[in-house]
């Protein structure tokens, strides 16, 4: 989304057109343009008074201004839940739906992935994201038992999502070490942000993986319908 100040009356108009239209609202990171407080506070307003649950991950543009522990609680004061490494449950219509969300990180795909060797700063990246895998597998293990369940990522997990971007620049764009704990899991659905030069659909086993960054949909937001139940709430493994 990549909001800023200037956009605050066309923002809350655009999420204004929800109310009525969705029981749910999942945003897969770059809430803002630079990570900046009154950037955030354009989509708290826009969000308060939607009348429908609303977790969010951030994305790199929100880490930009080293500012994250500034934007949380403005995310809360407009009933948006953060999820960082972290997982939620809510209930929509008697159903019980699982939100699992996190920022995701870079790796890589075949034939270009990061290694776990050479310099402690090389090293550390990858450390990185493997806390991130670790998270997504923790979360889908949490909300096991629920029919819905729905990863929020920014960086792809596949690769499927990411053409139409140079692939010189995948390795920065995500990594399919996410893919693992979703194939093993199978959730309902799977969405992440980020590249905005790909490819809106893919998938990880049976489960669908969506590419919803703004340019790549070329609408403000995709609706999803989901049929209950889509399959049984996958087994604790």
């Amino acid at each position: 989304m990549h909001v800023r100040e200037a956009q605050h009356v066309t923002v809350c108009a655009a999420f204004a057109s929800l109310r009525g239209e969705a029981d749910l609202l999942l945003l897969a990171g770059d809430l803002t343009t630079h990570g900046e407080p009154d950037q955030v506070a354009v989509l708290a307003d826009a969000c308060r008074d939607l009348g429908m649950p609303v977790y969010a991950v951030l994305g790199n543009h929100d880490w930009h201004a080293d500012r994250v522990d500034e934007l949380r609680p403005i995310l809360d004061d407009g009933g948006i839940t953060l999820l960082e490494r972290d997982w939620a449950v809510c209930e929509l219509g008697g159903i019980e739906v699982g939100v699992v969300g996190t920022k995701g990180f870079v790796g890589g795909f075949p034939g270009s992935h990061l290694p776990d060797f050479g310099e402690p700063l090389l090293r550390r990246v990858y450390d990185e994201t493997s806390a991130e895998v670790e998270a997504l597998d923790a979360g889908l293990r949490a909300v096991a038992h629920c029919p819905l369940r729905f990863v929020v990522l920014h960086y792809a997990p596949i690769g499927a999502t990411l053409v139409g971007e140079p692939e010189g620049i995948w390795t920065f764009l995500g990594t399919d070490r996410l893919a693992a704990p979703i194939a093993q899991h199978e959730p309902t659905l799977v969405v992440h942000g980020h590249a905005h030069a790909g490819t809106f659909e893919g998938a990880i086993g049976g489960t669908p993986v969506h590419n919803v960054s703004v340019p790549v949909m070329g609408r403000d937001f995709w609706t999803f319908e989901v049929p209950y139940p889509v399959h049984p709430a996958s087994p604790v493994h």
